[in-house]
């Protein structure tokens, strides 16, 4: 997931930087190489924007090449459209007594598109490449639950060193000992950065992100950067999500209004996000269109290290922003009544959403609160400057990124602007690299749909310094405890409730200010059949099929 792992989106949740990808090209593209004569062998073309880094896994933190990267690689699990977990490369995950050790079984036969096996052995050496700081791979904080993650933690150390809680019994059993119990974990490894990886990708591995072999249900047939991703079925391909088209096209766009137009002139199968210039009136047009709850958390982060943000003025300047964001009336106005108000930190699909959490109403659009609580922080330290929101432009943000400066400017009195970067993969660097020097537009969307996916990867202490999501580089200790109370939990209801605690602890520390949670508002052409759409809220691509 990572508006883009991520959420937006690395590794429990994607980080969603754009608003969504993009893309060009008709059902009978002449650079697939496939015949459009029929619907099952029809290359179909849908929407993205160049990835931020190469077709890694467990580098990939950006919606862009999670929707990639995704139909590339296989894993041990799969979710279906209501959030189900479905069994892929595994037969089955079984828990000890205390979900603190499980075993793992795995489908024998497996091979990557280049003939390669797949055995327990697979899995345990990509697991401690990712996990390994050395690697410096993005989703390697996902990785923290596994025994033997904090040795591994020397960006100076051993690249081959492995985890010592991944034990291979056989070729077709893995023995995972975590360092706490965790009943997420069958859900967790569902998470982008726990794909499996061939041998060949640690002879170079950014070499083998530009020329990815994976297991999935494609094969990549080439990649011409900021023009287009061609995917091809995989014929040894063997799990749940077989390809019914002859192929899937990402054209690669930096507006998401020149995608939706290509779109309107049949030039474009399928687009997964309206733009917001479009929201009033696509339903109107003769297209096949989807308006749907989708699990996408949308927000920007303040940096812990932003001037006057940190300490106490720091709470007063967030609660008073919070404040003065009115977002019922920029869904209502800008967007169109495709997005719903947040009330937590997590999506209304995912289990234990909730509307009641104390602290809530800090969200609530109340200018006089907000005046008051921004003097309150000027009797520390005056403020001094002008507040920025940093987004991209090929996000077609730009209506509702002004509608929210202006908001802050009109509630508080301050300079509230915009800052603007050409391109998501652009923003993407400055963030990852802190560059960025402003607040930030992000989004989550968990890669498996459990609330840990939202609040650990984002959050918590393990998963910043460019760890995880946690871009503001967000640490509580308090927060993290109660993380780990709810790992210990053995069912998911259990859980929960510590995870509402933990939530409206977010709530007094405000490391993002939370905005609303994204429909899936998306439109494909008439010739488009086997319209739908997975737990992430995008396209099951490998179900697609165009008409001849």
């Amino acid at each position: 997931m990572k508006n883009s792992r991520r959420t937006f989106l690395r590794r429990a949740a994607v980080a969603v930087l754009a608003a969504s990808s993009l893309l060009l090209a008709g059902c009978s593209n002449a650079t697939s190489g496939q015949s459009a004569s029929t619907s099952d062998k029809a290359v179909v073309t849908v929407n993205n924007v160049e990835p931020a880094a190469g077709l890694i896994p467990s580098n990939t933190d950006d919606l862009a090449g999670w929707k990639v990267v995704t139909q590339l690689y296989e894993g041990l699990v799969t979710f279906d459209a209501s959030g189900k977990l479905v069994y892929a490369d595994a037969t089955s995950i079984t828990p000890n007594a205390d979900a603190s050790k499980y075993t793992i079984k795995l489908r024998s036969g497996l091979v990557f598109s280049d003939g390669e096996k797949i055995t327990a052995s697979t899995y345990a050496k990509s697991w401690s490449f990712a996990a390994n700081a050395a690697n410096g791979q993005l989703g390697a904080a996902i990785f923290s639950t596994i025994k033997g993650y904090d040795a591994l933690q020397d960006e100076h150390g051993d690249k081959n060193a492995q985890l010592s809680g991944l034990k291979v019994i056989d070729d077709t059993t893995l023995e995972v000992t975590l360092a706490a119990p965790d009943s997420s974990f069958p859900y967790k490894v569902g998470d982008v950065a726990f794909l499996p990886l061939p041998n060949s990708a640690y002879k170079d591995i950014d070499a083998f992100g530009e020329h990815p072999v994976g297991n999935g249900p494609y094969k990549l047939a080439s990649w011409s950067h900021d023009k287009e991703i061609n995917l091809v079925p995989n014929p040894t391909y063997t799990g749940p999500r077989t390809a019914k088209n002859g192929g899937v096209t990402y054209e690669l766009y930096t507006s998401l209004d020149a995608a939706y137009s290509d779109l309107l002139a049949g030039n474009l199968d399928v687009l997964d996000s309206i733009p917001s210039s479009a929201l009033k009136t696509y339903k109107q047009e003769q297209l096949q269109t989807v308006s749907k709850a989708g699990p996408g958390f949308k927000s920007f982060t303040i940096p812990q290290s932003m001037a006057h943000f940190s300490g106490k003025e720091g709470k007063l300047r967030r609660a008073a922003i919070a404040h003065a964001v009115d977002r019922e009336a920029i869904i209502k106005k800008v967007l169109y009544g495709t997005a719903t108000r947040a009330t937590d930190f997590t999506a209304p699909t995912i289990a234990g959403y909730s509307k009641i959490l104390a602290g809530a109403s800090v969200l609530d659009y109340d200018a006089s609160q907000a005046k008051k609580l921004w003097k309150q922080a000027d009797d520390i330290n005056p403020w001094k400057g002008t507040f920025r929101l940093a987004y991209s432009t090929d996000s077609g943000n730009k209506p509702w990124i002004d509608a929210i400066c202006n908001s802050i400017t009109n509630a508080l009195g301050i300079d509230a602007q915009p800052l603007i970067f050409s391109t998501s993969k652009e923003l993407s660097t400055a963030i990852h690299n802190r560059t960025v020097g402003a607040a930030f537009i992000q989004g989550l969307q968990s890669d498996y749909p459990h609330p840990e996916g939202y609040l650990v990867q984002a959050y918590d202490s393990a998963s910043a310094d460019g760890k995880g999501l946690n871009n503001g580089d967000y640490k509580s200790a308090a927060f993290d405890a109660l993380i780990d109370q709810a790992a210990r939990q053995t069912t998911l209801n259990g859980a929960i409730g510590y995870y509402h605690k933990a939530e409206e602890l977010l709530f007094e520390d405000l490391p993002v200010i939370p905005l609303w949670y994204t429909n899936v508002t998306a439109a494909a052409g008439k010739q488009v059949g086997s319209l739908s759409f997975n737990y992430m809220g995008l396209p099951d691509y490998y179900r697609l099929t165009v008409k001849s």
